[in-house]
C-alpha cells in the first residue's frame, strides 16, 4: 500500500517559482517510478514529468521542458517538482502518481495558481 501527500502549491505571479513535494508512505515507493500530473480548469489531466526508480532518468512534457525539474530523495520517500518561470497556463491542480502492477496510487492534489 502506498499513500501519497502533495504539498507546496499556492498563488504565484507569472515568472515566479514553486517547489511541490510528494511525500509517500509505503515500503515499495522507492521501487517505483513516479509521475507528476496536472489538471487545469476545463482541461484533461496531463502528464507533466516522470522520474525513474533511481532518479537518473527523467522525462517532461514539451510544455514544461526547461522550466520544471523533477527529482527524488529516496531516503526521505519524497519526490519534488521544482517549477520555475511559471506561466498562467501552468495553473492547475498537481497530482503525484505511482503505479505498481495493476494498482495506481494518487495523492489528493495541490493547487497551483499563476496570476498577477
Amino acid at each position: 500500500q502506498v499513500q501519497l501527500v502533495e504539498s507546496g502549491g499556492g498563488l504565484v505571479q507569472p515568472g515566479g517559482s514553486l517547489r511541490l513535494s510528494c511525500a509517500a508512505s509505503g515500503s515499495i515507493f522507492n521501487l517505483l517510478p513516479v509521475n507528476w500530473y496536472r489538471q487545469g480548469p476545463r482541461k484533461e489531466r496531463e502528464l507533466v514529468a516522470t522520474i525513474t526508480i533511481g532518479g537518473r532518468q527523467t522525462d517532461y512534457a514539451d510544455s514544461v521542458k526547461g522550466r520544471f525539474t523533477i527529482s527524488r530523495d529516496n531516503a526521505k520517500n519524497t519526490v519534488y517538482l521544482q517549477m520555475n518561470s511559471l506561466k498562467p497556463e501552468d495553473t492547475a491542480v498537481y497530482y503525484c502518481n505511482a503505479n505498481f502492477r495493476d494498482l495506481s496510487y494518487w495523492g489528493q492534489g495541490t493547487q497551483v495558481t499563476v496570476s498577477s
